[in-house]
C-alpha cells in the first residue's frame, strides 16, 4: 500500500503527493491519503485549476484532474485530517471520504509505504 499525508498547501507539492497516490492506485496498489492543515483548503477548492493558473503553474489543469481522478479510483481513498477540519471550521468535504484522526490513519495504513508531502 502507498500512503501519503498531504500537508503542504504549496500546489507543486500537492501535485506530487496526489500523483504518487493516483499512480499507485492506477497500477492496482491500494493508496490512502490524509489531507492535513495546509492541503485541506486547496483540495476542497472548487476553482483549483484557476487558482493554480493564476500563480503560473503549468500543471494547473492536471492538478485539478489528479484530484478528480483520485476521487474516482476505487482503490484511492482520501480523508480529511480531524484536527485540520476542527481548526479550520470546514464543513463541506467535497470528494473526501470523511474525517479521520492521524493516529487512526496510521493504524489504518499499517506497514504501508508512507510519504509526507
Amino acid at each position: 500500500m502507498m500512503a501519503a499525508i498531504l500537508e503542504s498547501g504549496e500546489l507543486p507539492r500537492l501535485y506530487t503527493g496526489l500523483s504518487l497516490l493516483v499512480s499507485a492506485a492506477a497500477e492496482g496498489e491500494p493508496a490512502r491519503g490524509l489531507v492535513s492543515f495546509g492541503a485541506l483548503e486547496p483540495m476542497l477548492a472548487e476553482n483549483l485549476a484557476e487558482r493554480a493558473a493564476v500563480h503560473g503553474h503549468v500543471f494547473a489543469r492536471s492538478l485539478a484532474e489528479l484530484r478528480d481522478t483520485a476521487a474516482s479510483l476505487e482503490d484511492c481513498r482520501l480523508w480529511a485530517c480531524a484536527a485540520a477540519v476542527q481548526t479550520s471550521g470546514t464543513t463541506a468535504l467535497g470528494s473526501l471520504e470523511g474525517i479521520m484522526s492521524t493516529p487512526r490513519f496510521l493504524k489504518e495504513i499499517g506497514d504501508a509505504r508512507l510519504v509526507v508531502v
